[in-house]
């Protein structure tokens, strides 16, 4: 109330105040390498809303396009944002050596990152022309449909193509190029040998990134880089003592990096880290995976994101298994298709798992973090990606319900007046309960929440209140396990 009591001239009025109305937001972010021909500098964070608005912000073919593309396709009305960071070290150089081409022509099909980039043979063509028209084709590839264009440039001399990475960095080791065997003959097949004469080196640092993410709100953070060093980064960044998650922050959010290797190195990897601030989107290695790691993890964050944002619907709580992921192709190997014993000790192990259908579409199994142990002692408590955004969603709803009704008050241990000026502990506990009740897809057994729900005045600190919450959180329905009993005849 901002109407003075002190008022003597007549007056009839009215102030006007809110009643609370909380809504919850879940915003993404991107950080991942662009091109100097787009718009966003390195260091810089922008809203981005398109892909036309991504091809000019990051420039055609960069990561950050290619991310946002396959993000936006998985989660439409996410909102996202991009975050250019500079690459650094020494850009993969392939090369494609052609050998002479069928003399009767046809139609040859190179595959890159996924992508078919198709060139049509004339009878007679020479090696020469052929290379000619592969770097033109592979330049000028850019899908309608989808939006992606292709992570490599490409020249021609003589018989050779020469592909250069779009970025600096180690990652571009993983971008697959490869002659796909088709439903017809390929004139490509055995027409090409492939080398590399420069391995990318070099891995960027997220520190300026991070730095400008401020004190903005981005509770899905995906990054393109799994090394080390960037994971430490991040979770140093989201820790709960000074980070995000700390009591001075209060802006929450989560990691996903991608991360490729056998079952060993999977396993070892998520040990390494055992923190549930971050989420490893992994891919066994050496099935054949079209789909570069940067495509795959924006693409698995987007078929998830919308549910991790639906707090007050209880998507957020809901078992993920057999949602499909666009964009992301399964490996050509089917012997790299995880099988439920590989997948069930690598979730064991901190380690995401994604599946393949009957259709050949990849799908979710069931995405975790890497969180492991408490003080070096087992705990399954913050396994599942769930609970990260449960809580986000919770401590985001308890704080705003607390400010509408107890912001800019007194605190007293009673209010026999009961003067909107004041608030007291049972008040403040009323308001937690009634805030937990309210959001039944997050928060079970209110009854129970209210029982154990403590709330005080401080001792030392008479103008603190102390409140100890325990949550218990709605679970994903992840497993059914029934008994069939066969009878030849039941009486």
């Amino acid at each position: 109330m901002t109407i003075p009591t002190n008022l003597v001239a007549p007056l009839f009025t009215f102030d006007v105040q809110s009643g609370g109305a909380f809504s919850s937001e879940t915003k993404a972010i991107i950080l991942a390498h662009g091109l100097a021909a787009g718009s966003l500098g390195e260091g810089e964070i922008a809203l981005c809303t398109s892909k036309t608005e991504a091809r000019n912000l990051a420039g055609r073919g960069s990561m950050l396009e290619t991310m946002f593309i396959g993000l936006l396709r998985n989660a439409p009305t996410q909102q996202i944002y991009l975050a250019r960071v500079a690459d650094s070290g020494t850009a993969e150089i392939r090369t494609i050596t052609i050998g002479t081409p069928p003399a009767a022509g046809g139609q040859g099909v190179l595959q890159i990152a996924g992508n078919n980039v198709s060139v049509e043979l004339s009878a007679g063509m020479t090696a020469n022309d052929l290379a000619t028209a592969l770097a033109a084709a592979t330049n000028d590839f850019y899908d309608e449909y989808k939006g992606y264009s292709l992570p490599f440039t490409a020249t021609a001399a003589t018989n050779v193509v020469t592909l250069t990475a779009r970025h600096k960095g180690t990652y571009a080791t993983d971008i697959d190029v490869y002659v796909p065997v088709l439903d017809r003959v390929n004139a490509f097949s055995g027409l090409f040998t492939f080398a590399t004469t420069t391995a990318g080196a070099g891995a960027p640092d997220l520190s300026d990134i991070i730095a400008a993410m401020n004190d903005d709100m981005f509770e899905i953070i995906i990054s393109a880089f799994g090394d080390a060093a960037n994971v430490a980064l991040l979770k140093d960044f989201l820790n709960e003592d000074t980070g995000r998650w700390s009591y001075a922050q209060q802006l929450y959010g989560h990691a996903f990096y991608p991360f490729t290797g056998t079952s060993a190195e999977l396993v070892a990897k998520a040990a390494l880290q055992d923190n549930w601030h971050v989420t490893n989107i992994s891919m066994l290695a050496n099935g054949g995976n079209a789909t570069p790691e940067y495509l795959r993890v924006a693409c698995v964050v987007g078929t998830i994101a919308e549910w991790l944002g639906g707090g007050s619907s209880g998507d957020v709580s809901r078992n993920q298994t057999g949602l499909v992921v666009q964009d992301v192709a399964a490996p050509r190997d089917r012997a790299y298709w995880m099988d439920y014993a590989t997948r069930n000790v690598l979730l064991k192990n901190g380690v995401s798992t994604l599946t393949v259908d009957g259709s050949g579409d990849v799908t979710i199994d069931k995405i975790i973090t890497q969180g492991m142990t408490t003080d070096d002692v087992p705990d399954t408590t913050f396994r599942d990606i769930q609970v990260p955004y449960q809580l986000t969603y919770a401590l985001k709803k308890f704080r705003a319900d607390l400010a509408s009704e107890h912001g800019n008050k007194a605190i007293a241990d009673d209010n026999p007046g009961n003067l909107d000026a004041i608030s007291t502990v049972k008040d403040i506990k009323a308001t937690l309960y009634h805030s937990a009740a309210g959001m039944p897809g997050v928060i079970e057994n209110p009854a129970t929440f209210l029982s154990n729900l403590v709330v005080t005045r401080d001792s030392e600190n008479a103008n603190r209140v102390n409140a100890s919450l325990k949550i218990d959180v709605v679970n994903p329905l992840d497993i059914f396990a029934g008994v069939a009993k066969i009878y030849s005849q039941i009486n």
